[in-house]
């Protein structure tokens, strides 16, 4: 049957990055004196990547978002990407329990690759990972089912045997267009409104080794 692969987003999946993400950005709407954002509202606009980000807050205070604005974040952030982020609860020891079910685990993520490993390297999970597709990866990103495929692909899977777990609505299309089910985080930013469509939804990270497998045997 081959081996399966799960693959699973980053920031309100795996780990809680809400807190860097929002320290960064309110330095960065400060510097442009514009007020900032509760930890709510930046969870709300993570998703998308960090020039969408930087694009949805500068629209909700009425500034001009220009080149040097989403520079200024994507330095600040990856410099300072795990000051207050961590894993949500489960997490290292469920991935650990996936490698040894014989899953392929990979990392499909809108964040920027280099923040991403960051943030990885620090919790000692990049081990975990046989490939991690980050927003500047590669040409697509999600929704794209693009992205997704090759990133299973780069991980020497295939989307026959394949899931998709996240907390956005983005993970969701990408993997119903892929032709992938998707495992809604429940625990994650995304209001459950965005798990239509999904094949199922975990209410912790611990139920991902219980749901995924009943996804593709």
């Amino acid at each position: 049957m081959g081996v399966a692969t799960l693959a699973l987003d980053l920031d309100g999946t795996l780990v809680d990055s809400a807190p860097d993400i929002g320290a960064a950005l309110n330095r960065l709407m400060a510097a442009r004196r514009l007020a900032g954002f509760s930890l709510a509202e930046v969870a709300a606009m993570v998703g998308d990547g960090s020039r969408r980000l930087v694009e949805r807050a500068f629209a909700a205070r009425g500034g001009n978002v220009d080149e040097t604005a989403v520079a200024a974040f994507l330095a600040d952030y990856t410099a300072n990407a795990v000051v207050a982020t961590r894993p949500y609860a489960g997490a290292a020891a469920t991935l650990a329990r996936l490698r040894q079910q014989g899953w392929r685990l990979a990392i499909c993520t809108n964040k920027p690759e280099a923040a991403a490993r960051k943030v990885l390297a620090a919790f000692g999970f990049v081990e975990f990972f046989a490939a991690i597709g980050g927003g500047d990866s590669f040409a697509a990103r999600k929704p794209d089912p693009a992205h997704l495929l090759v990133t299973i692909a780069a991980a020497g899977g295939s989307a026959a045997r394949a899931v998709m777990a996240g907390d956005h609505a983005n993970d969701i299309a990408a993997a119903a267009d892929a032709g992938i089910p998707a495992i809604f985080a429940a625990w994650g930013y995304g209001p459950i409104a965005m798990a239509q469509g999904a094949a199922a939804v975990a209410q912790n990270f611990a139920e991902l080794a219980e749901i995924a497998p009943l996804l593709v045997d």
